[in-house]
C-alpha cells in the first residue's frame, strides 16, 4: 500500500499526521514556527524565541541546529520539506501538506466570491476553513503566545464572517447554532454579538435579542468600563422600535448545480468495448463501476469521456476527486468529503464521521454522478460511496479493487492496451490522416514504440508534429 501523505495540523495540538511520528515539545515550537511562516524564511532568532521565550541558554543557536535535526530525522521521506535557507530555516509547503496554509487560501476565495456576490459559494469555503480547527493551538508552547492570539482572531473573523453570509441568506438556524458560544467565549466581540441579536429578532426571539444587548452592555461596562459601540446601539433601538427593515427579505440564490469534471483529454479514440463495459457495470444495482489498467493506459481519460458525455443523465450534478496526489500518496478522505460538501451547498462537520453522515443525507434523493479518480485502495473510496438509487459512481485506479467488488457490488472494468488499429485512429487525429498516410512507415514506429500506451503514443506525437514542422520552417527559409 501506498505511504500515506504527510500532513502539518498546527489548528489545535501540533501534529504531524502520517504513521507514527511523533516529537518533542521543542521540535513541536520549532515546527509550529515553521508552519506559521510557510515558505518563507524564519531565522534561528525567531526559533530560539519560540522555544525559550525568555532567558535562552548560551548554547541556543546549535540546540535551534540540533532540534531541527531531530525534527527532518522523525518526519523521516518528509523531512525534505524543510530547508535550510540563511539566516535560518523554510517550510516549503503547500495548501495539501498544511492546515494553516489551507486555512488562509479557503478563507481568501471565500471572500473573493462573497465580494462577487455570490454568498453561497463563499459560505461553502469558510465552512470548510472552519472546518480545519481541532482545538486551540499552542496551548503548550509559551513562546508561541502571541501567534496563538493571532491566528485565534483569524478564526473569530472567518466566523463572523460566514455568520454575516448566512445572515444575508437568511440561514438564521446556522448563526444561532454557533454565535451563542463565541459570544461566551468572546463577550467583548461587539460584531458576532450584533449577528447573534439579529439572528434571534428574525427567528422571532425578540426578548433573547434585548437580552443578549444588555449581557454585552453588562461585559463592556464590567471589564474595559465603556457603553457599546454606535453599531450595536443603533441595532438595540432598531429593535426596540421594530424596525421593518430588520426582517426585509433577503433574495436567496439559486443552488448551484455542482459540475467538477475536469477538462476530458482531446481527441480520444478507440475504447468502444470498454465503454460499453461501463454502461453495463453502471447499470447494475450498485451502480458502481471501478476501471482499472496500469499507468499510462489511459483510465482518467476513459472515466472523463464517459462522465462527459452522460452528463446529462445527471441534472443534480458532477462531482468529482483526484485521490492521489502527484507522488501517488492517497488523499485523505476528510478532504474530500469536505470538497463535496462544500460543492453542494451543505455545511461541513468538523468530524470526519459526521461528514460522511451529512454527505449521504445530501446526495440520497440525487440523481448525481460522482468520479474518484486515482484510488489507492477500497478503504480511501468506501466513505464516497453515496447511498441513493440514482447516484453512480466511477473510480479509476491501477488496483482491481476487488474488496469493493466483493463486499460493496462494485463491477470492475479493465483497461487493456490499445490495439494497433486504435492506436493509429488516435495517431490520425492527433497527426492528421494526411500525416499518417504520407509515412506509414514512422506511423508504424510510433504506435509500436507506445505499445498501445496512450500517454507515450500522444508524447510521441507531439514531438513528431514539432520535428516535421521545424524541418518545414527550414525548408521555407533556405527556399
Amino acid at each position: 500500500m501506498t505511504a500515506p501523505a504527510t500532513e502539518f495540523s498546527i489548528l489545535g495540538p501540533v501534529q504531524v499526521r502520517a504513521g507514527d511520528v511523533r516529537v518533542g515539545p521543542r521540535e513541536r515550537a520549532v515546527l509550529a514556527r515553521l508552519v506559521l511562516d510557510a515558505n518563507r524564511v524564519v531565522s534561528v532568532d525567531r526559533l530560539i524565541d519560540a522555544i525559550w521565550p525568555a532567558d535562552p541558554p548560551a548554547s541556543a543557536r546549535s540546540q535551534v541546529a540540533i532540534c531541527v535535526s531531530r525534527l527532518r530525522r522523525s518526519l523521516g521521506t518528509a523531512s525534505t520539506v524543510i530547508a535550510t535557507a540563511p539566516p535560518g530555516y523554510m517550510a516549503r509547503l503547500g495548501d495539501e501538506s498544511a492546515d494553516w496554509p489551507r486555512f488562509n487560501t479557503l478563507v481568501a476565495r471565500g471572500k473573493a466570491r462573497a465580494a462577487a456576490g455570490e454568498r453561497s459559494a463563499a459560505v461553502g469555503l469558510l465552512r470548510e476553513a472552519l472546518s480545519l480547527w481541532r482545538g486551540a493551538p499552542f496551548e503548550d508552547l509559551p513562546g508561541l503566545r502571541d501567534d496563538a492570539a493571532r491566528v485565534h482572531a483569524a478564526r473569530l473573523d472567518a466566523i463572523e464572517l460566514c455568520a454575516e453570509l448566512e445572515l444575508q441568506l437568511g440561514l438564521y438556524d446556522r448563526v444561532l447554532k454557533e454565535l451563542p458560544v463565541v459570544v461566551a467565549e468572546h463577550p467583548l466581540r461587539e460584531r458576532a454579538r450584533a449577528q447573534l441579536m439579529l439572528a434571534q429578532y428574525r427567528a422571532g426571539r425578540r426578548a433573547d435579542a434585548l437580552r443578549s444587548y444588555q449581557d454585552a452592555r453588562r461585559a463592556l461596562v464590567e471589564q474595559i468600563g465603556i457603553e457599546p459601540g454606535p453599531e450595536l446601539r443603533a441595532l438595540h433601538e432598531q429593535i426596540l422600535r421594530d424596525e421593518p427593515r430588520l426582517t426585509q427579505d433577503v433574495p436567496r440564490e439559486p443552488a448551484a448545480v455542482p459540475s467538477q469534471l475536469p477538462r476530458q483529454p482531446v481527441p480520444f479514440a478507440g475504447r468502444a468495448a470498454e465503454l460499453s463495459d461501463v454502461d453495463a457495470a453502471l447499470a447494475q444495482p450498485s451502480g458502481v463501476a471501478v476501471v482499472s489498467g496500469p499507468g499510462e493506459i489511459g483510465k482518467s481519460a476513459l472515466a472523463l469521456h464517459w462522465a462527459h458525455a452522460n452528463a446529462a443523465q445527471f441534472p443534480d450534478g458532477r462531482l468529482y476527486a483526484q485521490l492521489s496526489d502527484d507522488t501517488g500518496r492517497p488523499v485523505p478522505v476528510d478532504r474530500v468529503l469536505a470538497r463535496f460538501l462544500t460543492a453542494l451547498g451543505v455545511a461541513v462537520p468538523a468530524d470526519p464521521d459526521e461528514r460522511v453522515d451529512r454527505y449521504r443525507t445530501a446526495v440520497a434523493d440525487l440523481r448525481l454522478l460522482v468520479v474518484l479518480d486515482g484510488a489507492v485502495d477500497a478503504a480511501q473510496v468506501r466513505p464516497l460511496l453515496p447511498g441513493g438509487a440514482g447516484t453512480r459512481v466511477l473510480v479509476t485506479g491501477r488496483d482491481p479493487l476487488d474488496d469493493l467488488v466483493v463486499r460493496d457490488g462494485a463491477a470492475g472494468v479493465f483497461l487493456a492496451p490499445l490495439s494497433t488499429e486504435e492506436s493509429l485512429g488516435l495517431l490520425e487525429l492527433l497527426l492528421g490522416r494526411s500525416w499518417v498516410s504520407d509515412d506509414p512507415r514512422e506511423a508504424g514506429r510510433l504506435v509500436a514504440t507506445a505499445q498501445g500506451f496512450p500517454l507515450p503514443l500522444r508524447m510521441a506525437a507531439a514531438t513528431a508534429g514539432s520535428e516535421r514542422r521545424a524541418r518545414g520552417r527550414l525548408t521555407s527559409v533556405s527556399a
